[in-house]
């Protein structure tokens, strides 16, 4: 069958061509019409001002779905696994347009790549246009792009557990912060899951908002039951897992305004407290919903107007007990982590006191 003709959308000024408009990229659901290349395309042009504030000038993974989403595809876990159906780019390709801007940014191996840096909300229009579905920014802008200037805590629902109980583990959070002098900004995550970002003073490193985030998890953890900072799975039970390890180098969420891979084309929703406390599905917030939504005002608009210390919330880290816990497994080993071996596969004999695999 022949492919229908391109079509341009126009963001902030810009045309921005985009091919096989008629593609679908979502399926129908009970909830949303079928949605094609184009919808998500006009999308991130109507909400782009609302991106470039919360997105604008960071380094940007894009999560791309070339053939767009259905229920059963599968996200590649690595550059090795060339069956899967979507995958992340983490290096801007070559001849892209000269309003597609980069910059450049460093793993934790210590490999360099050019990564997108949207400096126009076109940028965003265009990684649509490609197949993006959800970009994964960095919590650093440039030119500065070794010292994080917000902190994100990621509360995500473990198995047992649902949307309502983050929500509840949310208002805790909300109360705590507020106690320590600071602001957070929630969003759903676009899934089950609620996102808590604070903007911070650019002059920490990322281990530094790492353990910060360690030490807000453990004060949760004191006031509700139901939290956990345990890295291992098998040791998290039914409780909402304060995942730290999303503030390390390299390692992102869903972005502000993102939509997300999943039926009915949810997107990842900036709220006010008041707002968060009131949802009872986060799929109600999708691709269709959230353009009038957002038109009722951004309420992250403000977030820029007020930076914080991470003092109070690394005093929680060097005061409540528990010390390091464990990196990704693609870190290199870090001083003081535990071992890294599941809890229930652990001999005592194998390893020693610092954490260091003893070789018999």
């Amino acid at each position: 069958m022949a492919s229908s003709p391109a079509a341009i959308v126009e963001a902030a000024g810009r045309e921005v061509r985009v091919t096989s408009p008629d593609r679908v990229v979502y399926a129908a659901t009970e909830r949303t019409p079928e949605i094609s290349k184009l919808a998500v395309c006009a999308y991130y042009a109507r909400v782009g001002d609302a991106l470039m504030r919360s997105m604008g000038e960071r380094p940007t993974a894009m999560e791309r779905w070339p053939d767009g989403w259905r229920e059963g595809m599968r996200l590649a876990t690595g550059p090795q696994d060339r069956d899967a159906d979507g995958f992340y780019q983490k290096r801007l390709p070559r001849g892209v347009p000269d309003y597609v801007q980069s910059v450049r940014i460093t793993f934790p191996s210590g490999r360099p790549a050019d990564e997108l840096c949207p400096s126009e909300p076109a940028a965003f229009v265009w990684a649509a246009q490609m197949g993006t579905l959800t970009f994964h920014p960095w919590p650093v802008r440039r030119p500065d792009v070794d010292h994080p200037d917000e902190l994100r805590l990621d509360l995500d629902p473990q198995p047992g557990t649902g949307f309502a109980d983050a929500q509840r583990v949310a208002a805790v959070a909300k109360e705590l912060l507020e106690e320590l002098g600071l602001r957070g900004y929630p969003k759903t995550s676009g899934n089950r899951g609620i996102h808590i970002y604070l903007r911070i003073r650019p002059e920490y490193s990322f281990e530094d908002v790492r353990h910060a985030a360690i030490g807000f998890g453990r004060e949760l953890e004191r006031r509700d039951a139901g939290v956990t900072t345990a890295w291992w799975k098998e040791e998290r039970g039914e409780r909402i897992f304060i995942d730290f390890n999303q503030n390390n180098r390299d390692r992102t969420i869903a972005g502000a305004w993102s939509l997300r891979a999943r039926p009915g084309a949810p997107v990842s929703t900036p709220m006010t407290w008041a707002q968060l406390a009131e949802v009872k599905d986060p799929r109600d917030f999708n691709l269709i919903t959230v353009p009038d939504y957002l038109a009722h005002g951004d309420p992250w608009a403000e977030m820029d107007a007020e930076v914080f210390p991470l003092e109070p919330l690394l005093h929680l880290w060097r005061t409540l007990p528990g010390g390091e816990l464990n990196f990704p497994p693609d870190y290199p080993k870090m001083p003081g982590e535990p071992p890294r071996v599941q809890p229930s596969k652990k001999v005592a004999a194998h390893w020693d006191a610092d954490g260091n695999r003893v070789e018999k």
